[in-house]
């Protein structure tokens, strides 16, 4: 995976804050913007852990969920839950959405400056470093742009 599909995957959850509203409750239980809020806080999360991580610490512990998932290239639907920290608040304003985006695309040129085992802790998979980050990113995102999708298609 590279960093040009993770700017596209971004450019596409940007596209979708003008539908922040949009909602469509025999697809989800979250309107647009809430698949948006966790998707960049997701990314924001991940990006803030991996430059505060120390590397020499890393463990290459990557479980047999995320080797699958990883090899399937997507995530299931309604399988998991979002932790807390991810979790978008009940009333999500446009303009947050607008600077977590601004935030995520300063962020993610920086991970080509990371060293190869800064990592964040993957509650199911284990340690992601910066070989495999790209893949979980752009997974996670378009995980949650087919939900968009669905939602839009009413």
């Amino acid at each position: 995976m590279s960093l040009k599909k993770l700017n596209i995957a971004l450019n596409s959850l940007e596209a979708h804050i003008e539908n922040h509203s949009v909602s469509n409750t025999k697809i989800s239980n979250g309107n647009v913007a809430w698949h948006i809020d966790h998707s960049l806080k997701v990314h924001n999360n991940v990006m803030t852990a991996l430059q505060k991580s120390d590397p020499k610490t890393y463990k290459n512990n990557f479980s047999f969920l995320g080797k699958l998932f990883f090899a399937l290239g997507f995530f299931p639907r309604g399988k998991a839950k979002a932790p807390k920290h991810v979790t978008p608040p009940d009333i999500i304003l446009k303009e947050d959405l607008i600077s977590q985006i601004e935030f995520a695309k300063a962020n993610v040129g920086t991970i080509t400056s990371l060293q190869k085992n800064a990592f964040f802790k993957h509650p199911l998979f284990g340690d992601i470093n910066t070989s495999r980050v790209y893949r979980f990113l752009e997974m996670h995102t378009n995980h949650h742009l087919k939900i968009i999708d669905a939602i839009m298609k009413k």
